[in-house]
């Protein structure tokens, strides 16, 4: 079971984009993938067949899982931990032990 999950609202703890605020689109193994975070300028060639314009793009490029973490319901950066409730594996916050929606 995975700590971070497509879906989940993070924070960045370290890095350029340090204390900013995103949704999981892609998780890929040590790598996500953050609305939002670690935006890059892309050089886009115009594709008819794809109806793309062209031009310069602001692309969010993966980032390591170790950089982020989820935020609780104050808003802080919160580690993640595992427990059994009634026979399911869930995981909890650990500041404020909220357990989140499987």
């Amino acid at each position: 079971m995975n700590r971070i999950r497509k879906g989940d609202q993070v924070i960045a703890i370290a890095g350029r984009d340090k204390h900013k605020r995103g949704v999981v689109l892609k998780v890929d193994g040590e790598r996500v993938v953050v609305e939002g975070l670690n935006l890059v300028k892309k050089h886009v060639k115009p594709n008819l067949a794809k109806g793309t314009m062209g031009g310069i793009e602001s692309k969010a490029m993966p980032i390591h899982i170790s950089n982020i973490a989820l935020v609780d319901a104050n808003g802080k950066a919160s580690r993640v931990g595992f427990k059994v409730e009634e026979g399911k594996k869930v995981r909890f916050l650990k500041t404020t032990g909220a357990v989140l929606n499987p």
